[in-house]
């Protein structure tokens, strides 16, 4: 069974002018597409099936990415259900030269993991082997946004 670690994806997307808006820095649009494909990334290392997005749990825009810098995506599962699997996703600004980052970005998004015809498919358990992987947990959970609206 796959651990939370084994679903943790790093991914960096440098900033250049044709994603960007009037203010020289990420188009909201770009920053979510980029988190939606590495989370879709972390949700199949899990399910090992195809998953598509179902949900986007309150997406945050902290601070913008400015052109130049590279927009960091930061990536993992830290639950499933029976189809589907709830993945954290926050985006840093990182500056290309020095490697400093702070957070951008930041929202839960769950997957479905489908099958060949598009039907959802059952996914195995995620376990939390290590303490990295229960610490990645628990802070997704603490730090998740209810439902209660």
């Amino acid at each position: 069974m796959p651990s939370v670690s084994d679903t943790y994806i790093e991914n960096r997307q440098r900033v250049q002018p044709t994603h960007t808006n009037n203010y020289a820095s990420a188009h909201g649009g770009n920053v979510v597409k980029w988190m939606d494909e590495v989370g879709a990334m972390s949700a199949m290392r899990h399910a090992g099936e195809t998953c598509v997005t179902a949900k986007i749990n309150e997406l945050d825009f902290k601070r913008p990415v400015p052109q130049g810098d590279t927009c960091l995506i930061e990536s993992y599962a830290y639950a499933a259900g029976r189809t589907s699997i709830r993945v954290r996703l926050r985006a840093f600004r990182e500056a290309p030269r020095t490697g400093e980052r702070e957070l951008t970005t930041e929202s839960y998004f769950v997957f479905v993991a489908v099958d060949a015809d598009g039907s959802p498919t059952p996914v195995p358990e995620l376990t939390v082997a290590r303490d990295r992987c229960r610490e990645l947990r628990d802070e997704a959970l603490a730090a998740e946004p209810g439902d209660e609206r």
